[in-house]
């Protein structure tokens, strides 16, 4: 088998962004747009689309786990005690700072792809708050405050819910589950006939699936085990866009990651997708207003989507595929953020949204 070096590896991360930034952008498809089509139209189209890449994502995964390629617990989604209080709140703060900007991290880089260059900014500030939360000084409110209130799990629980299953009596559920769990999320795309008429959606859906199974496969399956300690990730958008800026900063070696290299890959996926369909073009602030409601969104994501364990990609859809214990928490917080940041957006204040209220 081959094993992928720290370049093989960051250049496989460069690949699989790449495509995953090309037809995203292609599709127009976004987890915060699908969340306040939602919420707002009563549309679902393109949140079942990310339903079709979560099956995509768990037929993949859970077929690497069956066959002993894949190790859940090498990963950070199944651990062995469940932080619901640091879930909670930082998938809430996540949803919050996602409707300020307009889009998650994710949408943020397809966006810097085609020439918006707020979001640079929101990728500097988010990618800064990001590490300081995960390793600076945010971090000991995180390690020693939030995720001290977490649920031990027993040992024979692995953070997943197969795992859960198994303890309580119903062993070898893996399978049954992905097989329930892919068909009901694909029946869901099926049944509605505007989806099936509408090919660069399913393109972009099965993509970001597959993208999922990739990153899962080169990080933990073909890694170099001499090399690094295998520590089996996926696509997710929060600490790596942290570690980049630190990387930049300070140590350009610790560039050469999955991780680092999917964040370049859908900046250049997106540049090619907006070059090829003569969108590209150069977008700044309208004014001061507008700053500051992305700034402010930008370090509520950064901070939330650490405190969450990833962002709607990360425990969207990385994490369900893995079926972590985490991944309802996180997605009810994102859901229950994104709504609270509508409203206000909607009202135009916080002052003017707890009168309304």
């Amino acid at each position: 088998m081959t094993e992928f070096s720290a370049w093989g590896a960051a250049l496989a991360g460069v690949a699989t962004g790449a495509v995953c930034g090309f037809t995203v952008r292609r599709a127009r498809l976004c987890s915060f747009g699908a969340v306040e089509d939602a919420w707002i139209g009563g549309d679902t189209r393109r949140l079942r689309i990310f339903g079709l890449a979560l099956a995509v994502a768990l037929a993949g995964t859970q077929s690497l786990v069956a066959l002993g390629l894949l190790d859940p617990s090498s990963s950070t989604y199944v651990q062995p005690a469940l932080p619901w209080l640091s879930i909670i709140v930082g998938s809430t703060l996540f949803g919050l700072g996602m409707a300020l900007v307009g889009t998650c991290s994710f949408g943020s880089l397809v966006r810097l792809g085609a020439g918006d260059l707020r979001s640079l900014i929101v990728m500097m500030v988010f990618g800064s708050v990001a590490y300081a939360t995960l390793r600076g000084m945010l971090a000991p409110v995180r390690i020693d405050v939030l995720e001290k209130v977490a649920w031990p799990l027993p040992g024979q629980i692995k953070g997943n819910l197969d795992s859960v299953l198994d303890y309580f009596g119903f062993p070898h559920s893996r399978l049954l589950l992905t097989l329930l769990g892919a068909a009901l999320l694909g029946t869901l795309v099926w049944i509605d006939p505007r989806l099936r008429r509408s090919p660069r959606l399913l393109i972009a859906g099965a993509t970001l699936g597959l993208a999922v199974v990739a990153g899962w496969w080169v990080t933990g399956v073909a890694v170099d085990a001499f090399e690094h300690v295998p520590r089996a990730q996926s696509l997710t958008f929060v600490s790596p866009v942290g570690r980049a800026l630190y990387a930049v900063l300070t140590a350009p070696a610790a560039l050469l990651e999955f991780g680092i290299g999917t964040l370049a890959g859908v900046v250049l996926g997106s540049f090619l997708s907006a070059l090829y369909d003569r969108e590209f073009r150069w977008e700044a602030f309208d004014d001061d207003r507008e700053m500051r409601r992305h700034l402010l969104g930008a370090v509520l994501m950064g901070g939330g989507g650490v405190l969450a364990g990833g962002c709607t990609i990360g425990q969207g859809i990385s994490a369900g595929s893995m079926m972590a214990l985490s991944w309802p928490l996180a997605i009810a917080g994102m859901m229950i953020g994104a709504r609270i940041g509508i409203a206000f957006l909607m009202e135009g204040s916080l002052r003017g949204l707890l009168q309304r209220r």
